[in-house]
């Protein structure tokens, strides 16, 4: 038996119950893996609430990501072996818990520079990350990027590595506070959207130009003001819903604003393969290997407390990562 988090019903943080579970062995496909360090994201309080696209049946065990030792192997697991290190990031959920059982095509080997605890603080947000800037619009030096939410985990990986991709980072926040943290890893410019007009900054530093590409995790609280930010044949791309859904996007707007694109984005689309995710994650590691990209923990849990996580996160009390302690 190990202990998890496990929620019974959909509702708020108080559904999530720190309960016994017995793993058992793998199936010829799966590891058995020991957490180490369990990654922690907004869209696993969506996921608790119910809001999320894809939903598990019910108990089900939440989390996306996490970082240990492989326990045990089935019989079909070659590129896999017993007290290796690894790290995954997949869109099933079931992180929370001290061990689990998982398919091994979802699971990467962590090289040895890096430990389990930035693993699991930037595997899932460090691939969203490079899908992004790489393959969703492939951004290019000289350019100009709004992020939103660039305090949080997602939003300072990005920050870093666009500017060492030479791009100049407008990035957004909701707090006085955590501007400067914006700006100190990598935002040529911070804006606090709650006292201060984004519009007017995105002009001020574009010349009137507007910015390239709008990185969005926040959704309907940012939409109308960032569309007016975009230069004509701008991107806008939305990955994340932390101020609830989008609303029908109206393409009369996206033309009379400057024949504008704009795409919802998910990161198992851009992970289709087990090449892609290879090739995802390898670039990841070099950014990180090299210290361009280098994970922040802002702050650590005991598993036990993950409903106390999942409060702060709401409730904008978090910066940088978050990781869970089993």
């Amino acid at each position: 038996m190990v202990k998890a988090i496990r929620f019974h019903e959909f509702g708020g943080p108080e559904v999530l119950k720190f309960e016994d579970i017995s793993v058992g062995d793998p199936a010829p496909e799966e590891v058995r893996i020991r957490h180490t360090a369990i990654g922690f994201n907004f869209l696993d309080a969506l996921v608790r609430a119910g809001k999320y696209p894809v939903l598990p049946e019910l108990p089900a065990i939440p989390g996306a990501e996490g970082a240990g030792v492989v326990e045990a192997v089935g019989g079909d697991v070659k590129n896999l072996a017993v007290g290796q290190r690894v790290v995954y990031a997949a869109t099933i959920p079931g992180a929370y818990t001290e061990a689990r059982l998982i398919e091994a095509h979802h699971v990467v080997a962590l090289p040895d520079a890096i430990s389990e605890d930035d693993a699991a603080a930037s595997f899932l947000k460090g691939m969203t990350v490079e899908y992004l800037i790489k393959r969703c619009y492939r951004i290019s030096e000289g350019e100009t990027a709004l992020v939103h939410a660039a305090a949080g985990g997602v939003g300072q990986i990005m920050c870093q590595w666009l500017k060492h991709l030479g791009v100049v980072v407008i990035g957004a926040t909701t707090s006085e506070e955590k501007k400067n943290l914006i700006l100190s890893n990598g935002a040529a410019y911070a804006v606090n959207s709650s006292t201060e007009n984004i519009g007017d900054v995105v002009e001020d530093v574009t010349g009137g130009e507007g910015v390239n590409v709008v990185y969005d995790s926040v959704g309907p609280d940012v939409w109308s003001t960032s569309i007016d930010t975009l230069r004509p044949r701008g991107y806008y791309v939305n990955y994340g819903n932390s101020s609830g859904p989008l609303a029908p996007i109206n393409a009369v707007d996206l033309n009379v604003k400057g024949s504008l694109f704009f795409t919802k984005t998910s990161m198992r689309f851009y992970q289709l393969t087990r090449e892609e995710l290879e090739n995802s994650a390898a670039a990841l590691f070099d950014v990180m290997e090299r210290g361009i990209v280098r994970p922040v923990i802002g702050q650590r849990y005991d598993l036990s407390d993950a409903a106390q996580a999942q409060i702060d996160i709401m409730e904008k009390r978090t910066t940088g990562s978050t990781i869970l302690v089993p």
